[in-house]
């Protein structure tokens, strides 16, 4: 007996050990992440600790004998789990941007024990029955805590709360399976990354800079082949049957669920809602970007016909897109990107994005030195609104390196949400991006590409920073996936807006503004190469889309890699995309779709567009400028975050439903 209570003491006491250093709140500037204080042997177990914590609070509120309120149950499981929260916060962001290879295993090792944790809470039929009961009571709360209501209540519906004995424990079992397969294409795929770069010096993120600038056609089509073809190699890092698994776990799960695809599941809560209603979206815009890319390839074609270093009668081919699109832009537009990225270094660009954010809602970013950072490439920033209240701490890592994956993104080290004591907790948010790093002295140069990525990443930051939310459930970018890309893609309006790029694009040698003449040559090329542009995004969109439209009974025919390439060929071909395209994601290594909650929700990207560039217009109508629409937009919009239903949103701001020829004219393919 003494000996179990012994053993009980040292539990208690190593438990409590074990959270350190996310124990408590942390004594830094802004409650910041202390990172030179955290090992990689603090993460696990402050993680099991933060997932025992969560379910003792669960269980109480479970075991509450009242009668279930929005006070005793729904905001209480609001903010439980705050030690989870803490670590996992530090531990994901890290292990997408600055991980090791201890740190990769962890993450293998730890997320079945995190997917199994997630599973017995939307499981649990008593924590169920006081939520659905708040659920059908819910008219007599305010708006935000019925929308907070309702996404949970329909989280349990989804994650098979209402599944029964072998059911219900195969629902948990692809959860499991689905989480390791996850991670195990992220893998795959950072590793192929990673050997492209060993092999031909280029990250796959300034792959089409280079290929612009590629005079060498065979070593072009060696890094095409080398590109498109990764996780498709038949070797170790391999994602073919990564891929088919995932698709036939979500099929079943969908099945389980009653829904006939993975793609009616996913897209029932969306804006979109079902399958043929994105179907019928992409190919009208499909049917567009086509036409126009039969000009784009005529155009080139002229271009490849005199030049004599290719032998007579070639033919543009997927390898020389970004080369011979380079040479009729500068013959079109007089623009040569190097002469465009002396005025775009990454410490301008930046003050541009500031800048913006300043102009337009009145916000103030400042560098906080205080602040530490996770990787010595890392800046911090403190966001403040226009009356000096705290709006947020801003992470910025901007460049390449071998332990982040590709891309570019947004997400929270810590949500925006009101405490117990209904104090506002502000967020600490960070933008990660890949664009390539200074040389020398010379500092990172950025393509018009890039410019427009650093102010799309910023676009989400000011979507976490503006929240005025009470819930982390519904707190900035906690909204609809089709819904979320239109204020990053709103953010991108102001890049070369005049007023604001004068103010930041000066040439970094000289600190001369950029001339007017160059400016209007990028305005006049913004919609250059569109049909190929929309065409690749749209085409992997489809590709999305067919992917999680097929049944139960198409997926078992399919067994190896040829079916995969054969299924993602015949997507093509049906689509209409031409030759001489690709999808902008192949299967392989599409990871939006595969490891990063994208899943039938690639077009999100497009159907926000639509959004985006309608209310653009209404900025344009009432003066671009004008203070008062700009604050319509920031208190309908970036206030609100998902408290409540997207489309009443946007209509309280435009006064009518988006028109979705703004896309078409945005990007020049309408008139």
């Amino acid at each position: 007996m003494i000996r179990n209570i012994c053993i009980s003491v040292i539990v208690i006491m190593s438990l409590t050990a074990c959270s350190r250093p996310f124990g408590a709140e942390w004594k830094t500037p802004y409650g910041t992440a202390p990172f030179s204080k955290i090992s990689e042997s603090d993460y696990l177990p402050a993680i099991r600790e933060g997932i025992r914590q969560r379910k003792a609070e669960i269980k109480a509120i479970v075991d509450n004998p009242e009668e279930p309120t929005f006070e005793n149950t729904i905001a209480p499981y609001e903010l439980s789990g705050s030690l989870l929260a803490r670590v996992s916060g530090v531990f994901f962001n890290l292990v997408e941007s600055d991980a090791t290879d201890a740190m990769r295993a962890m993450e293998e090792e730890i997320s079945p024990e995190l997917t199994a944790a997630e599973d017995e809470i939307f499981m649990d039929p008593g924590l169920f029955a006081r939520v659905r009961k708040v659920y059908e009571k819910s008219e007599a709360l305010d708006r935000e805590q019925q929308m907070v209501v309702k996404k949970l209540y329909e989280a349990f519906i989804r994650n098979g709360v209402g599944l029964e004995g072998e059911a219900r424990e195969r629902f948990k079992e692809i959860n499991k399976r689905l989480s390791a397969l996850s991670i195990a294409f992220g893998n795959n795929l950072l590793a192929e990354n990673n050997a492209f770069k060993e092999k031909f010096g280029v990250t796959v993120s300034d792959y089409p800079d280079v290929m612009a600038e590629c005079s060498d056609r065979d070593l072009r089509e060696a890094m095409f082949k080398a590109y498109s073809s990764r996780g498709n190699n038949g070797d170790e890092h391999d994602n073919n049957a990564i891929c088919l698994e995932i698709m036939k776990l979500r099929t079943e799960q969908a099945a389980l669920l009653g829904y006939k695809s993975s793609a009616a599941f996913l897209l029932e809560d969306k804006m979109a809602h079902d399958p043929g209603t994105v179907d019928a979206f992409l190919q009208k815009i499909m049917d567009a970007s086509m036409a126009k890319a039969g000009e784009e390839i005529a155009a080139m074609q002229e271009v490849m016909d005199k030049d004599i270093t290719v032998p007579a009668g070639s033919k543009i081919e997927p390898w020389d897109w970004f080369y011979y699109a380079a040479k009729v832009r500068k013959l079109k537009y007089d623009l040569d990107e190097s002469l465009t990225k002396p005025y775009f270094s990454v410490d301008s660009v930046y003050k541009g994005v500031f800048y913006a954010a300043k102009t337009v809602y009145g916000v103030n970013v400042e560098p906080t030195p205080e602040v530490e950072v996770y990787n010595p490439d890392v800046k911090a920033f403190k966001v403040s609104d226009a009356d000096g209240s705290l709006l947020g701490i801003f992470y910025c890592d901007p460049f390449s390196r071998p332990t982040k994956r590709g891309g570019a993104w947004m997400n929270n080290f810590r949500d925006q949400y009101e405490d117990a004591s209904g104090k506002d907790v502000r967020p600490i948010i960070v933008n990660v991006c890949n664009f390539p790093e200074p040389s020398g002295k010379t500092p990172s140069l950025l393509t018009i590409d890039n410019v427009q990525t650093a102010f799309h990443e910023f676009g989400h930051a000011l979507h976490g920073f503006l929240t005025k939310c009470r819930y982390r459930d519904v707190s900035g970018t906690a909204v609809a996936r089709d819904f979320v890309e239109t204020f990053s893609q709103f953010n991108e309006n102001w890049a070369f807006q005049d007023g604001i790029l004068d103010r930041y694009a000066h040439n970094y040698k000289t600190g001369e503004t950029i001339p007017d003449a160059l400016v209007e040559k990028i305005g006049n090329s913004l919609k250059f190469n569109q049909g190929f542009m929309t065409g690749e995004l749209c085409a992997a969109s489809i590709l999305d889309m067919k992917w999680h439209e097929l049944g139960a009974e198409d997926l078992a025919s399919m067994t190896d890699a040829d079916d995969v390439r054969a299924f993602e060929e015949m997507v093509c071909k049906d689509m209409g995309l031409r030759e001489e395209i690709i999808p902008r994601y192949r299967t392989t290594y599409f990871n939006h779709i595969f490891n990063s909650g994208y899943s039938a929700g690639y077009y999100s990207y497009l159907w926000s567009e639509v959004l985006d560039k309608d209310a653009f217009e209404y900025f344009v109508q009432n003066g671009v400028y004008n203070p008062a629409v700009a604050l319509k937009f920031r208190q309908t919009f970036l206030e609100r975050g998902g408290s409540e239903e997207p489309m009443t949103l946007y209509r309280s701001f435009r006064g009518q439903d988006p028109d979705p020829g703004a896309l078409l004219r945005a990007r020049g393919l309408a008139d």
